[in-house]
C-alpha cells in the first residue's frame, strides 16, 4: 500500500450486509459488487454500531461513538468543530471533529457528495420531499470537507436537490439521486489534484420509499422473492415484506449498476475502496420491519475494503468491525500503516428512543460478537451508563437467524452476567 493512497467511500443506507449477490442472497442482483467483492477484503462480520441514519453516520464521520460524538437522538445535529486559533486552546475529543479533518491534517483533499442527515431539520416537514432536500448545511455544518456537495435528507431518490461548496442554492438535478451523485464524485476523482484526496460518497438507496422508480430495472414479483426463514409467513407480515422487498431489490440493482460506473469510469488503481452502508432493514423478520432495532438484519452491514495488499484480493475477514472503526482505518492508510481488529467483539446501541414509525421505540445497548449477542434494556432509572435486565441472548453460531432467545434461559445466567460485567 502506498504511503498515502487515494481514499473512496461508498456509503449506502439502509442496505442489509445478507443484501447481495456475493453474500449468497438470490434476491440481489449486484454484477459490479460481486465483481468488487473478489478483489477485496469482506469483513462478514460488519456492523453499525447504531442503526439509525444520523446516529450512524455521525459514528461513522467521528470515529466515536454515540452519545459521546455529540448525537444521541434521531433530531441531534453534529456539533461544529471549533478549529484551533493561533495561540489558541482547543480541547482534545472535541465531538465534531471528524475523519475529514483528520485527513486534512494529513495533506488531504477532501470531498463529500451527496445525503448529510446531520444538520439542524424542520421536525414538522414530512420526511419525503423538498423540504428536507432543500435544508442549506451551512459551511460549519459540513464536517471540514474541503468540498461538500449534498442535501440535508428528504429521500427523493429521483431528482435530487443539491447544494454546497460551488451550488450557493439548491439547485435541482434530473436523473436517479444516485447517478447523479456518482457522475458529479467521479469528475472531481478524475481532475488534477496535487494531494492525496479522501471521497466520500453518500447514496441514499435502498432507502425507502422502495416504489420510487429505479431507471432501467423493472421489480420483480414479489411472489417470486426467496424471503429469510425468520419472516413469519401467511398473513400481513409477509404480505408487506414481499411488497417491499420487490423495490428494495429494484433499488439495490439500481445503486450497483451506479457503483459499477464510478468504477469503470474512475482511475481508482491507487485508490483504497470503501463500500457500506448505515445500517440495514428487518423487512419483516421475526415480524418487524425498519431499523433501529438489534437484530441482524438491522445492525449488520456489507463492509468491502479494496486496495490495501494485492494478498488480500477475496479474502474474507471475520474481524468484529464496526463502521466507528472506518475513521480511524483511514488515518492509518495515510500514515502508511496497517489497521487491525484488536477486539474480540463490536458495541452496538440505540442511546435514544425513536417515535419514527415502525423503528426500535426503546432504548438499548449491547455488543455482538461473531459467535454471540447480548442486548440490554436501557434503564433510565438506573443512571448514566447502567442497564436493566437483558432483553436478548443469541449464539449466532448454532442460531445465525436468531431464533432462540436466551436472555431468560437458567443454565445461561452466569454467562450473561459475566458478559455484562465486562461490559
Amino acid at each position: 500500500m502506498a504511503a498515502q493512497p487515494n481514499i473512496l467511500w461508498i456509503v449506502t443506507t439502509q442496505w442489509r450486509a445478507q443484501a447481495t449477490g456475493y453474500a449468497g442472497d438470490a434476491n440481489a442482483r449486484t454484477p459490479w459488487l460481486d465483481g468488487l467483492a473478489s478483489e477485496a477484503v469482506n469483513f462478514t462480520q460488519a456492523v453499525t454500531p447504531h442503526p439509525l441514519g444520523p446516529q450512524a453516520r455521525a459514528a461513522l464521520l467521528t470515529g466515536r461513538l454515540c452519545p459521546d460524538n455529540g448525537v444521541s437522538g434521531y433530531w441531534d445535529a453534529l456539533p461544529v468543530y471549533q478549529q484551533e486559533k493561533p495561540g489558541g486552546h482547543r480541547p482534545p475529543h472535541q465531538p465534531g471533529r471528524t475523519v475529514a479533518h483528520a485527513l486534512a491534517d494529513r495533506g488531504y483533499a477532501t470531498a463529500f457528495f451527496g445525503k448529510w442527515h446531520l444538520a439542524p431539520r424542520d421536525r414538522s416537514a414530512p420526511f419525503v420531499g423538498e423540504a428536507h432536500a432543500k435544508i442549506i448545511v451551512p459551511p460549519e455544518r459540513r464536517g471540514g470537507f474541503g468540498l461538500w456537495e449534498g442535501f440535508e435528507s428528504g429521500f427523493l431518490l429521483n431528482d435530487p436537490w443539491l447544494h454546497g461548496t460551488r451550488l450557493p442554492q439548491p439547485k435541482h438535478f434530473k436523473g436517479y439521486q444516485a447517478d447523479v451523485l456518482i457522475q458529479r464524485a467521479a469528475e472531481w476523482l478524475k481532475a488534477p489534484h496535487s494531494q492525496p484526496v479522501f471521497c466520500m460518497v453518500s447514496l441514499e438507496a435502498p432507502h425507502p420509499p422502495y416504489h420510487a422508480p429505479a431507471p432501467q430495472v423493472a421489480e420483480v414479483k414479489p411472489a417470486s422473492l426467496r424471503l429469510r426463514a425468520n419472516v413469519p409467513t401467511g398473513g400481513p407480515v409477509e404480505k408487506q415484506a414481499r411488497e417491499e422487498l420487490a423495490g428494495y431489490y429494484a433499488h439495490i440493482e439500481a445503486t450497483d449498476r451506479a457503483v459499477g460506473k464510478l468504477i469503470a469510469e474512475a482511475d481508482l488503481s491507487g485508490t483504497v475502496v470503501v463500500f457500506t452502508s448505515v445500517h440495514g432493514d428487518m423487512h419483516g423478520s421475526h415480524g418487524l420491519f425498519r431499523k433501529a432495532w438489534p437484530h441482524e438484519e438491522s445492525v449488520r452491514v456489507p463492509l468491502l475494503i479494496r486496495g490495501l495488499k494485492p494478498g488480500n484480493r477475496g479474502r474474507t475477514d471475520l474481524s468484529p468491525v464496526s463502521l466507528v472503526d472506518l475513521p480511524h482505518m483511514a488515518v492509518a492508510w495515510a500514515e502508511g500503516r496497517e489497521w487491525h481488529s484488536r477486539r474480540d467483539n463490536a458495541l452496538i446501541s440505540m442511546p435514544a428512543a425513536t417515535e419514527i414509525p415502525l423503528q426500535c421505540p426503546v432504548a438499548w445497548r449491547g455488543f455482538r460478537s461473531p459467535k454471540h449477542k447480548l442486548v440490554l434494556n436501557a434503564d433510565p432509572s438506573a443512571g448514566s451508563g447502567q442497564a436493566a435486565t437483558p432483553w436478548l441472548y443469541y449464539d449466532l453460531e448454532r442460531d445465525p437467524l436468531e431464533m432462540r432467545n436466551l436472555a431468560e434461559d437458567p443454565g445461561r445466567q452466569d454467562e450473561i452476567k459475566e458478559l455484562i460485567r465486562l461490559m
